[in-house]
């Protein structure tokens, strides 16, 4: 495969040193198209002798061959890594006053970008807007890691490590088939979208209605799909673990915020998972101020409105083909077991698959281990998963592979 890496001036261009090597010990042919600042990083001799080819910044370089258009003409595979928040805004407004940004011009293949800056130049408006309008074109944007920075700063913005990169940038290849014809992954081709997390619902500027559920699920569950082939977008809803490389995000509050994500992302997607803890009910009232004790020890009454049914909304739109999983976290009480509590879900609910799994006493949130069982429309257990929660993720998409090569059965079973 014909890789273009473009590295841009920031001081994680050392790494992308590393992920040259990585692509080229897989065999990948990498031309590197560095920025003129970045040579102040890695110099130019570093990444002729990784790659064995010219590495330029100049347009006119190699003027006979046009290398301005012909580099993205014969790409297979664009990244940029690491991507500063000036490649971000000059990709995102269609500058060319370099080798790098003109070969994004005219580029056709999949473009992933690493963004590498200090959190605060990460979280700027500017930068998230012009991150927001290139996966708006088709551009995968990694999310940053969290951790160390330069020097004593810490937070959003850190590039992910190489082989991260590598594997996400490979990953959106995956719908091609190999040498042999045979498709990569199960999921190749295929667009899902995860929620994961637990909503809050605020009830002033302090405090909140919540639920323990982290992510971890939700995010193992991403993660399992990129890895079989899919373009996945994970919608966090108070997720502060870290997301995986080659994973969109869209961050999210509160249970109003992700019903509309959900909404707006649904109708291009192969695969809705709903793995987040969505809270039932909202205050009527958030309070401008915190709420303060009132004389003599009153309670203050507080009035509860309940929240969209996400689930069953995104059932009773979904399009022809498409999948819709749900989770019913359960505890067993003395009218049902947790099993015949998800069954009843399932029903009412409406989603193609429901993954039932059993919290009592906190079980299941946080914790690196699951265990579910997952029905049908009908109550049908169709499989059954204890282990990792990357483990219960693939068990989860196990059971939906065969639905999304026959929805036409899935349908017909359904309406009898």
């Amino acid at each position: 495969m014909r890789i273009i890496l473009g590295v841009s001036a920031g001081i994680a261009a050392y790494k992308a040193a590393i992920l040259l090597r990585l692509l080229r010990e897989a065999g990948h042919a990498v031309r590197v198209v560095p920025t003129e600042s970045s040579y102040a990083f890695v110099g130019r001799a570093t990444w002729e002798a990784l790659s064995g080819e010219p590495a330029t910044h100049e347009v006119f370089d190699a003027v006979p061959e046009v290398a301005h258009v012909r580099l993205g003409q014969g790409a297979d595979l664009v990244i940029v890594a690491p991507a500063t928040a000036d490649v971000l805004a000059k990709a995102a407004t269609g500058r060319a006053d370099d080798l790098l940004t003109t070969t994004l011009l005219t580029v056709r293949c999949p473009v992933l970008v690493a963004p590498a800056m200090h959190t605060e130049m990460w979280l700027h408006a500017a930068t998230q807007a012009n991150v927001a309008t290139l996966r708006a074109r088709g551009v995968h944007v990694l999310e940053p890691a969290t951790g160390r920075l330069t020097g004593a700063d810490s937070g959003p913005g850190r590039l992910p490590e190489p082989q991260e990169i590598a594997a996400a940038a490979l990953a959106l290849v995956n719908g091609r088939a190999d040498d042999a014809g045979v498709p990569r992954g199960d999921f190749s081709g295929r667009r899902v979208v995860v929620s994961a997390g637990g909503t809050l619902e605020p009830l002033d500027p302090v405090r909140f209605l919540g639920n323990r559920s982290t992510g971890r699920q939700g995010i193992a569950i991403a993660e399992a799909a990129a890895a079989r082939g899919a373009a996945v977008t994970l919608v966090a809803a108070n997720v502060h673990l870290e997301v995986p490389a080659g994973i969109d995000v869209v961050r999210v509050e509160t249970a109003a915020e992700l019903d509309a994500a959900m909404t707006a992302l649904a109708p291009e997607t192969d695969v809705v998972v709903m793995a987040a803890a969505v809270a039932d009910f909202r205050p009527v009232r958030t309070a401008d101020s915190k709420i303060k004790k009132a004389p003599g020890g009153a309670a203050p009454l507080i009035e509860l409105v309940e929240n969209p049914d996400v689930l069953a909304g995104l059932a009773a739109q979904r399009r022809a083909g498409q999948v819709v999983v749900g989770f019913a976290a359960e505890t067993g009480d003395e009218h049902a077991s947790v099993v015949d509590h998800g069954r009843a879900k399932a029903r009412r609910k409406g989603a193609d698959l429901m993954a039932i799994n059993d919290v009592s006493a906190g079980r299941g949130f946080g914790s690196p281990d699951n265990a579910v069982v997952v029905v049908n429309q009908e109550g049908a257990v169709v499989a059954e998963a204890t282990g990792s929660k990357r483990e219960v993720a693939d068990a989860i998409l196990d059971a939906v592979v065969p639905l999304l090569d026959a929805p036409d059965a899935r349908a017909a079973t359904a309406d009898a």
